[in-house]
C-alpha cells in the first residue's frame, strides 16, 4: 500500500512548452499513427497548445502546418472519408450515421460526397450486418412481438438506416432472407 501512495505522490515533471519544431514533430507523429482529417489534426494541435503553451515569439500557425501536412499527402480528407464510410458500413451502420460521422470529423461536402454515395450503395448489406449482429428479423430465433419490433425499428433508425430497410428486416420471418428489391 505504501508503494502506491509514494508513486501517486510523485509529481510528473511538467512538459516543456511547444515551439515550431516540437509542434511539427507532434503533427508528424499524429498523422503517422492515426488516419485523420484536416479538422481532427488541427483540433489535436490546438489542444496540445492549450495544454503545454507556446514558447516561440508570435503565434503558432496551425492552419499552415495542417495545410503542409495535406500538401505532403499525410492528410487527405477524401481518402479519410472513404475509409471511415467503409468502416462504419462494415459494422452495420447506415448512410445517415456515416454522414454524421464525417460531418463530426470536419469533412467538407465535396470530400464526403463519394463516401456517402458508397455508403448508399452498401446500405442493404450494412442493414443485413446490423440485423445479424442484433439477431433481428431473419436472424432471430423466433418472431418478435409488436412491442419488440418497434424497438428493433428504433434501433435500425438510430444506426442510421432508413425506415424502409428497417421494416424490411424487422418484419422478415426468422430464417428467410429479405429481398433487396422489395
Amino acid at each position: 500500500m505504501r508503494n502506491n501512495l509514494q508513486s501517486s505522490e510523485r509529481r510528473r515533471k511538467p512538459l516543456r512548452p511547444l515551439d515550431e519544431e516540437r509542434l511539427r514533430e507532434l503533427a508528424i507523429r499524429y498523422v503517422g499513427r492515426y488516419a485523420t482529417s484536416r479538422h481532427k489534426l488541427g483540433s489535436y494541435l490546438a489542444r496540445k497548445l492549450r495544454e503545454r503553451g507556446w514558447e516561440d515569439e508570435g503565434t503558432p500557425d496551425i492552419d499552415a502546418l495542417v495545410s503542409k501536412m495535406d500538401e505532403l499527402g499525410f492528410v487527405d480528407d477524401e481518402v479519410y472519408a472513404g475509409m471511415k464510410a467503409r468502416s462504419l458500413t462494415a459494422r452495420g451502420y447506415g448512410v445517415r450515421r456515416v454522414g454524421e460521422a464525417l460531418y463530426a470529423a470536419g469533412i467538407e461536402e465535396q470530400d464526403r460526397a463519394a463516401a456517402e454515395e458508397e455508403a448508399r450503395a452498401a446500405a442493404f448489406d450494412s442493414a443485413r450486418r446490423f440485423a445479424r449482429k442484433r439477431r433481428i428479423g431473419p436472424f432471430a430465433a423466433e418472431a418478435a412481438d409488436p412491442d419488440r419490433r418497434q424497438k428493433q425499428i428504433a434501433a435500425f433508425l438510430r444506426a442510421g438506416h432508413d425506415l424502409r430497410l428497417a421494416r424490411l428486416f424487422v418484419e422478415s420471418p426468422p430464417g428467410s432472407e429479405p429481398d433487396p428489391y422489395e
